[in-house]
């Protein structure tokens, strides 16, 4: 017995020692530019992306890449079996009308056209309960979504779920409200086939909720996610934006300026009892707001604060701070007598720069950026793509610390998209563009949270290790 368990010590003795010569060689004979870690991660342009558009009948879609490269590249907008478009010339601006009741549009990107490839979608309503502007971000698929805002018994609130990709997903939806989490009997989850669409009613998952959290997850493939909120008693119509994932530290920018409610969602998915602290960033500064600079939020919850005389009207962003992580948005309302709503929500800093693909300016619509540097002070470039015609010259905007600054979008023939690409030295910056339209009765607005351009993969560095050779 002795020599057996002598004899297999010796046996692993050799393999360790002919695993750390292999190893020994392959160091030796390396190029010697791997023996150098890589300072840090390295930045390489995006080769292949997909965005899904989750309702575009009857809306206006524009789709752009920024302007720079010229590697080949296309870009393929389709609807069902239908090829609407082939973009293939980064910087040019592609803009339509998509027919009505069309399935949801799939965009593919690759080449030259998929770094920094936008999608977005925008349908003016002028009657009915729809009144308003309702624009969507088109989002890629992932593993996990978030959205806050109204409930079902505030509005009627549609989730669209998109599997894009070649094979099945399976997607889990919960759903928290200011009651607390909600379970159903079917647990919440959805299977879809590959390239299957499915538009599920939040009624049947939370019929009373006034406001809720909403998270998709995948445990199996890759989804595309949207809700529509269309409000009661005809208050407007508007998408919810996609939410950054839970934080301890959430900013939320772009809430514009003017009249009208200012209301204030924060959600938190842990168990226990969270209290957040809140500061306004306005183009004065940033300071606490009196009387409401806290607010608690139940474990596994959503609390909501009205900020309407706090923020003072001003253009702003939010930051708020806790001890566990929270997820956040505030719903702002227009004014006059036939109200529009709009939803922002907590977002990332546009390190890698951001694209705003749909946008207005002229006559009774006006677009405008909202930038925000909460820490230290931004610089940025703001460059603006018209359908017709060469991109604009960029020109600079300065951002000063802990405040907002509002950059209005001047006057372009037709629709436009947007570049934003911060400069070296910037501190982190946050944005939001908001379009508003003077309408008989009323302001029709709709804000999209500036979100982080597919410019960029941020490749980690790659260092050797034995660990690569041995257990």
């Amino acid at each position: 017995m002795k020599s057996l368990i002598e004899n297999r010590f010796s046996l692993l003795v050799l393999v360790l020692v002919a695993l750390l010569a292999l190893y020994g060689v392959a160091y030796a004979t390396q190029p010697q530019s791997v023996a150098t870690p890589a300072p840090g991660f390295e930045k390489v342009p995006v080769a292949s992306v997909t965005a899904v558009c989750p309702a575009p009948g009857d809306t206006s879609v524009g789709v752009v890449t920024p302007p720079g490269s010229r590697e080949p590249g296309s870009a393929t907008l389709v609807t069902g079996d239908r090829t609407l478009a082939t973009v293939d010339v980064p910087g040019r601006l592609w803009h339509d009308e998509v027919p009505a009741s069309s399935p949801p549009l799939v965009v593919t990107a690759t080449g030259s056209m998929a770094a920094g490839l936008e999608v977005a979608q925008t349908r003016r309503e002028t009657s009915g309960d729809q009144r308003g502007l309702a624009g969507a971000r088109c989002t890629e698929p992932v593993a996990s979504t978030w959205l806050i805002g109204p409930g079902p018994a505030a509005a009627d609130v549609t989730l669209y779920l998109t599997n894009a990709d070649p094979a099945p997903a399976i997607a889990e939806i919960m759903v928290y409200t200011g009651e607390g989490p909600v379970f159903d009997d079917t647990g919440g989850v959805f299977t879809l086939k590959p390239g299957q669409s499915r538009s599920i009613k939040v009624l049947d998952l939370a019929p009373s909720a006034l406001v809720l959290a909403v998270q998709v997850r995948t445990s199996s493939g890759r989804v595309t996610t949207a809700a529509r909120a269309i409000m009661n008693d005809g208050r407007g119509v508007d998408w919810l934006p996609v939410s950054a994932a839970p934080a301890t530290r959430v900013v939320v920018p772009g809430i514009p300026g003017g009249g009208g409610k200012r209301e204030l969602l924060v959600a938190s998915a842990e168990e226990f009892d969270t209290l957040v602290e809140i500061k306004a960033l306005t183009p004065d500064g940033a300071y606490a707001l009196q009387g409401s600079e806290l607010i608690e939020v139940p474990g596994g919850s959503v609390a909501t604060l009205d900020l309407s005389t706090g923020i003072g009207g001003q253009p702003s962003a939010l930051v708020l701070t806790s001890d566990t992580p929270i997820v956040a948005g505030l719903v702002a309302t227009g004014t006059g007598s036939k109200t529009d709503v709009a939803f922002t929500a907590g977002a990332v800093p546009v390190d890698l720069g951001s694209v705003v693909a749909d946008n207005r300016a002229g006559g009774e619509v006006a677009s405008r950026l909202l930038l925000t540097a909460p820490d230290a002070a931004g610089t940025v470039s703001v460059q603006v793509v018209p359908r017709e015609g060469e991109p604009r010259e960029p020109f600079q905007v300065e951002i000063a610390a802990s405040r907002t600054k509002q950059v209005t979008l001047k006057k372009v023939d037709g629709p436009f998209a947007v570049v934003v690409q911060p400069l070296p030295g910037s501190g982190p910056v946050y944005g939001g563009r908001v379009m508003d339209e003077r309408l008989k009765g009323g302001q029709a607005l709709t804000v999209q949270p500036l979100a982080p351009a597919r410019m960029w993969a941020l490749v980690p560095p790659i260092a050797e290790s034995v660990a690569t050779v041995l257990p």
